[in-house]
């Protein structure tokens, strides 16, 4: 099989050949390290963040993202039931749309079903299980990884060419930052977030003693079949208050509501050895997720990932947002361009 390889690539040592896309394209994971010894994986299959280990104090270190290691594995990934999504970009659109359909302008566009008789994370192939370009890799202070993806005009029944531009930035303070933004060539929708599962015990372990935060006071009612109604649940006295510390679900699915933009969204602690990772966000809302029917998995060096494995925090605006006029506006108009900044903080105390 030949392999295709884009002219602009530039190797170096930090590069490696990940896997080979099924018409022979060539995968490459790409690593980037800052000054305190955090280590970035990300491949440009779905722009996926494989692996992200942190030094601890014992002089250990704790790879806090799930991922697998081949190429192969992820695309066999998303031919199950409940595909994971592991480290991956999400897009067009984030989260479910009822019913898979929007109304844009007076048109209404019926997007490609994958949950049910609903569209799910950019439906039938979205952003996760595209292959992205790298635009550049920085290898200086708060070293990055610049990706680009053209969507075209109709992909998935989106209107318009979307430009997505993504950066993965590792700061000298220890976060993992993720900017991106967007411009289209008609009026359409957007809502792009982040799919890693993360685990502060390692990815090996499970997070059912790690604890979780959560700065929000409501939540998005949902249907039977997680489609927002419309409605709003306060948290007080409900079990998924989150606002002290307490373990993590064993299963959760929700929407939690954000007040304040780039204030703590949410945070994880793991007292087994003192590593907490704050995440910070311009988004209205961030989606906490635990759980799922994806079964047994065989994630890297072998290891079965289980529904306790690790934790999402997608920050992102509410799903189905363009079905419900009192939510937060997701059209991204001609002209116009889409921002989005979400940090995850690592410290050890």
């Amino acid at each position: 099989m030949k392999i295709k390889q884009e002219s602009h690539f530039i190797t170096n040592s930090e590069t490696k050949l990940f896997g080979l896309m099924p018409d022979g394209e060539a995968i490459f994971a790409y690593q980037i390290s800052n000054k305190n010894g955090i280590k970035l994986e990300v491949i440009n299959y779905g722009a996926t963040v494989s692996s992200l280990k942190i030094p601890l104090k014992n002089g250990e270190v704790a790879d806090v993202v799930l991922g697998f290691d081949n190429l192969g594995a992820y695309l066999k990934s998303f031919d199950l039931e409940s595909a994971p999504y592991l480290g991956a970009t999400v897009g067009r659109f984030a989260g479910r749309i009822g019913d898979g359909t929007f109304s844009l302008n007076d048109k209404i566009f019926h997007l490609n079903k994958n949950n049910n008789k609903h569209s799910l994370h950019g439906g039938t192939i979205g952003f996760s299980q595209v292959v992205w370009k790298v635009k550049n890799v920085n290898y200086g202070e708060n070293p990055s990884i610049t990706l680009t993806y053209l969507s075209p005009n109709e992909e998935e029944n989106y209107p318009g060419n979307l430009s997505v531009e993504l950066i993965y930035t590792l700061s000298e303070g220890n976060e993992l930052i993720i900017e991106y933004s967007a411009t289209t060539t008609e009026d359409t929708i957007v809502n792009l977030t982040h799919h890693s599962y993360f685990n502060l015990d390692g990815h090996k372990s499970n997070i059912s003693d790690q604890e979780l935060t959560i700065n929000s006071k409501k939540i998005l009612e949902t249907t039977t079949e997680n489609i927002p109604t419309g409605n709003f649940v306060d948290l007080k006295n409900h079990p998924f208050d989150f606002s002290l510390p307490k373990k993590c679900p064993l299963k959760i699915d929700n929407t939690f509501v954000l007040e304040y933009k780039n204030e703590l969204s949410a945070a994880l602690f793991n007292k087994k050895n003192n590593l907490k990772m704050s995440v910070y966000t311009d988004q209205p809302a961030v989606h906490i997720y635990v759980g799922g029917n994806c079964g047994t998995i065989l994630g890297k060096e072998k290891v079965l990932y289980h529904s306790s494995s690790g934790i999402c925090f997608e920050a992102q605006n509410f799903p189905d947002a363009p079905n419900q006029a009192h939510f937060p506006d997701a059209v991204l108009k001609t002209g116009e361009m889409y921002c989005h900044k979400t940090r995850y903080k690592f410290e050890i105390f």
